[in-house]
């Protein structure tokens, strides 16, 4: 007799995360997909046959609530703001009491884990040293970052007071094909996409913020290990560990490209922290993972998807 095949249930499946997590596991799991009413199906288009899709209100636990009965594992990527374009009362409305609700529903329904997908590059604020650990100040500097930290503490909460069985993966800033070109979130992105159709770059500052950039595929399958995990950590930076600045990545860019990309300097941000550089000694201890993608090829691999999908 065969091991019955896990579910995993993913609040954002269609997206750019979510939609990796499902190209590359729909065969080990049963994936059910949870995204907004008219949420474009292109992302997961390839593999509808092999998920079950439904579409609704995160906000609506009416629209969800049968479903995570019937799940395993969680997979929380739903978030309805931008660090530049979120304000306090919002994110609290859209996604601090939606995932409350969710955590409630989790309470009563025991035996399931949630993995919940926050932001490495916001819950730290200004770090007082880089890498950052996992144990390390977290002073967000921004509503994002705080709506983040906040749904964390609530895990945690519900895991002292309930036995809630929750992991967080703090991503840095994740890459790579079918993330959206046009929302200014995510440098490589914007960047290629500028580059790809001749447009000017933003650049708020002198370009000399320093971020690392974790690949897609090895965050994903940093996540999976994640769903696994069984010993007893509870958050897990999900990073490359390697920092580069605006200005790097723009001449990466440049000779991946052969192009030049044209750029313009504005002040910089309040909220833009200067430094951001996470430590993944953690992961590759606890979880036995480490990423693999080196950023010239994961850029290259953008750039070429980019490009066979540009009409």
């Amino acid at each position: 007799m065969t091991d019955r095949k896990k579910t995993i249930l993913i609040f954002g499946g269609g997206g750019f995360i979510g939609s990796h997590f499902v190209e590359r596991y729909h065969q080990e799991y049963n994936i059910l997909v949870f995204d907004k009413k008219y949420f474009s199906r292109k992302n997961i288009q390839p593999y509808e046959n092999s998920v079950d899709v439904v579409e609704g209100d995160f906000q609506n636990f009416e629209d969800w609530i049968d479903l995570v009965k019937d799940a395993d594992y969680v997979l929380h990527l739903v978030w309805s703001t931008l660090p530049e374009s979120s304000n306090t009362i919002y994110d609290v409305e859209s996604n601090i009491i939606p995932t409350l609700k969710l955590l409630d529903v989790l309470k009563e329904n025991r035996g399931k884990r949630i993995i919940f997908v926050s932001s490495g590059g916001t819950v730290y604020g200004n770090p007082t040293q880089c890498p950052i650990r996992e144990r390390d100040p977290t002073m967000p500097i921004c509503s994002y970052g705080l709506t983040k930290l906040t749904a964390e503490k609530y895990l945690y909460l519900y895991n002292y007071l309930y036995g809630l069985d929750y992991v967080v993966a703090r991503l840095s800033n994740p890459y790579g094909e079918r993330q959206e070109r046009n929302k200014r979130q995510g440098l490589i992105a914007y960047a290629l996409s500028c580059a790809v159709d001749s447009n000017v770059l933003t650049i708020w500052g002198d370009g000399n913020v320093k971020r690392d950039y974790i690949y897609i595929g090895d965050a994903v399958a940093c996540v999976e290990k994640i769903v696994k995990y069984s010993g007893s950590e509870r958050v897990f930076n999900v990073s490359s560990e390697t920092g580069y600045t605006i200005n790097e990545i723009v001449d990466c860019i440049n000779e991946i490209t052969g192009k030049k990309i044209e750029t313009r300097y504005e002040t910089a941000r309040k909220f833009d922290i200067k430094e951001n550089v996470l430590s993944n000694v953690l992961s590759k201890k606890e979880l036995h993972w480490q990423p693999e993608t080196v950023l010239k090829d994961g850029i290259s691999r953008v750039y070429n998807y980019l490009t066979r999908n540009t009409q």
